[in-house]
Order: C-alpha cells, then structure tokens, then sequence
C-alpha cells in the first residue's frame, strides 16, 4: 500500500454492525477513541470488514514492533503450534522458555548474570518486580513517578499516576508509594530551565524528600520508565537516571526499569536505557517482545532474584507459543530493525520539527528512534494544553485513514511497527500536516 483507502462511512455498515454487538456484550471500561474495527492486518496497513484500509501508527499501542503478521513471527507461532501449546513453565520445563530466557538475561543492560520471571502482560510483569523489591529489601516504601503508566492490577496500579480515572474507586491501593515529579523539561514542575537547572528534579529527591518525609534506608525500590510512555512520551536530559541511579546505590535502593513501551528496539537500542548509561537492578518487559503474542518478563540480577520456589508463579506467563514469536522477533530486531528504528525515528523527528516551525500549536517535539511525540498547544506562550485539538486530531486522521493515538495531556503518539519505510513516514506526515489544517494554528 502506498496510501490509505477509505471506501465507506466510518464506521462502514459490517463494522458498525460488530461495534453493536460489542457494545451489548464487551465491557464498558475500554477505551475506544475512535471505530476502528480491525479485520486483518499486514506491515503498517489494517483493513477493517468493510474493505476501508488504515496506515497504522500505533501498531497495536507500540506491541507489533516487526509489523502485523510478520511472515517470520508467523512460522514460528505455527512451528510451535505444531510441537507444544502448553505446558506451564511453572512446574515442568521446555525448550522455547529455557531459550528466551538465556537470550533475554544477556541482552539488558549490564553484565548478563540474570534471572528472568515470565508473566503474560507489561502489568503483570510490574507487579512482579514490586514483590521482588519487597522481598529481596525486605523493605516497603517505593518511589515512582507523575504522568507514570506501570499497568492496572492494583500493585502495578498503586505504582501508575497518570488518570484519575484509573484510580477512581479502588481505594485503598498499595499503601508506601511515594510519587515525585518526572524530568520534564517542557513543563518543569520546578519553574526552571534544562540546563542552567542542574537537575533540580534529582537534587531534590535527597536534598529534600529524603530529609523531610520518606527515608531513604526504608525505600525498597524507584520505579521508572526511562522514556514515560501514557504520561506523554516524555525523554529526560542526557544524565536524569544516571544522576537518580547513583542516589539509588548510595541508598542501596534497586533500581527498576519500565521498558514495557520503550524497550524492544523501539528507541533506536534493545533498550531505551541503554540511551543513559544505566544497568538496572530490574527490567520489566512487555509490548513489543513477541510481535503481538501476550507475553511479559522481569529481569533481575540473580543476585537479587533469590525469592523461594511457589513466592511468585503463573500458570500461562512464558507460553511456549509466545516465547518462539518473541525468539523470531528479537532475531529480526537484531537483523535490522533497530537501525531501521533509528534512521526512520530521524527522518520522522526532522518532519515534525520542520511542521513546528510553521504550524504554531506544535509545541514540542520530542522522542528517540521510533517512541516520537508532538505536543499540541493553544499558544506557545502560556503552553496551555491543546486536549480537544489533540482529540479531535486523532479523530480526523482515522477519518484520513492514519491510525494515531494520543498520550500525556495534549501529545499525539507516533509509534509505528520498525519496519516502517521512508515512504510510510512521509504520508504519514502529510496526513498529520493535512489534519492540523482544521486548527486556527
């Protein structure tokens, strides 16, 4: 495809018709932003059951990382089919997760003496490493960040600060979560400017919350994500976690990664994290590691993935059908597709960029490799949030046939499969231009 095609109303008639019913039978608390419904699906193009044909810049929220069906991921899913469906890693052994999890321990950062837990989700693959932190610190304090998205089982949830609505009602979480604002430089929480800031954001944690209300010899682990993905795509300065790594040690709090959106290549590396330097304690894992298979994992150094037999378990995570789409997807990561990130993320950046300077409700610009966001704004001055520009935006380019969504308060997301071609980034990009037309910006 070198465009999309819309042949129908949207929702066509065959769409609509499977949105009643969904909306009879599917539960409520999903959230659709616009009627997509998605029949098959190939690279970047998703065709819904009415013919109409979508380039897809979301691939399935940042999961499908080699595109949808990729012919390779596809094999293997069938080969494993064909050998074991299931078996539970949690009490018998098997070649596909024995395999990944050797591959996985030695490529996170550091020196690859890992240990790796197997769950199905990024939620999932959260909450274990909160129950690590805790039982390897034996500690019960943690720190996390606003604008955070850690999942929303109610430890991983009690971890999250991004909507309101994810916490409405289901108090009391987690008690001992202490939340601190994220290097944002776009909107410093602090009123300053990166760099004549000196990283305020960090010298603040020891300086001041360690001295007036959280100690520090009580704090098991800080949880972060080394790109915040719901909270806005947000990249910190060059040195945020090595500086916030270092007060870690001294305190001899973990260190725990959220690479569920930002891992996986996306960023122009395996890992997002890789970007500043850092080895965490702990990596949790999701989205983009099998091509769109449910799988989530938590990588540990083995010296501190020392918990007892039946501590933590489950039943499906480490699906043997799962771990072979992932072995095919990291081969394919590795192959190519991480320097594909980087050099489209490039040509993507340069284009968003070069729309700001003319188009004044652009913001900011922002990510790395293929993890882009534009923040739209009612003025650049007082940096009032665009949130019904950002909405309605979304709404008219699946209307165009672009597949968007938005993170933060006002950002669009730009998060396509790696495979994405120089081509694809550029109607891409036009289609964007054309939508932001509507807007008196």
């Amino acid at each position: 495809m070198k465009k999309p095609e819309i042949k129908t109303a949207l929702p066509g008639p065959r769409a609509a018709a499977l949105i009643d019913v969904d909306t009879r039978h599917v539960s409520p608390s999903y959230t659709r932003g616009y009627p997509l419904v998605a029949e098959k699906a190939a690279g970047l193009w998703v065709t819904d059951p009415d013919g109409n044909v979508f380039l897809d810049f979301t691939s399935g929220i940042a999961v499908c990382a080699t595109g949808h069906c990729h012919p390779k991921v596809v094999q293997a899913i069938k080969d494993q089919a064909d050998r074991l469906l299931h078996m539970s890693g949690t009490d018998f052994y098997y070649t596909a997760q024995i395999q990944l999890a050797n591959k996985l321990a030695r490529l996170v950062p550091g020196d690859g003496d890992n240990k790796v837990y197997f769950g199905n989700s990024g939620a999932e693959a959260v909450e274990a490493a909160f129950k690590l932190a805790r039982w390897y610190t034996k500690r019960e304090l943690n720190i996390a960040f606003f604008g955070a998205f850690h999942g929303r089982t109610m430890g991983a949830l009690s971890l999250t600060a991004s909507k309101v609505i994810q916490k409405k009602h289901y108090n009391p979480l987690i008690p001992g979560i202490t939340h601190i604002p994220y290097a944002y430089c776009y909107r410093c929480a602090y009123n300053m400017t990166y760099p004549g800031c000196s990283l305020e954001c960090v010298r603040w944690v020891e300086e001041s919350l360690f001295r007036t209300t959280v100690p520090p010899e009580e704090v098991a682990a800080i949880f972060v994500e080394p790109i915040q993905g719901e909270g806005g795509y947000v990249v910190p300065p060059p040195e945020f976690h090595k500086r916030l790594h270092e007060i870690a040690r001294k305190y001899d709090i973990l260190y725990v990664a959220d690479e569920v959106q930002a891992g996986m290549g996306r960023t122009g590396r395996m890992f997002a994290m890789e970007h500043f330097g850092v080895a965490p304690d702990i990596t949790a894992i999701a989205k983009g590691i099998a091509s769109g298979m449910p799988l989530g994992a938590m990588v540990a150094r083995s010296n501190i993935m020392v918990w007892e037999a039946g501590s933590h378990a489950s039943t499906f995570g480490g699906n043997p059908v799962s771990c072979a789409a992932a072995l095919a997807t990291i081969a394919l990561l590795e192959e190519g597709l991480i320097q594909n990130a980087k050099e489209r993320g490039a040509q993507l950046m340069a284009g968003l960029e070069e729309l700001q300077r003319s188009i004044e409700c652009i913001g900011d610009v922002r990510g790395k490799g293929l993890m882009v966001a534009a923040e739209l704004v009612k003025d650049r001055t007082s940096k009032a949030p665009a949130v019904d520009w950002r909405n309605q935006l979304v709404q008219r380019a699946f209307e165009k046939g672009l597949l968007l969504l938005g993170c933060g308060e006002s950002a669009v997301r730009f998060c396509p499969a790696l495979t994405v071609s120089s081509e694809e980034i550029d109607t891409c990009l036009s289609i964007f231009a054309d939508c932001l037309k509507a807007f008196a910006c």
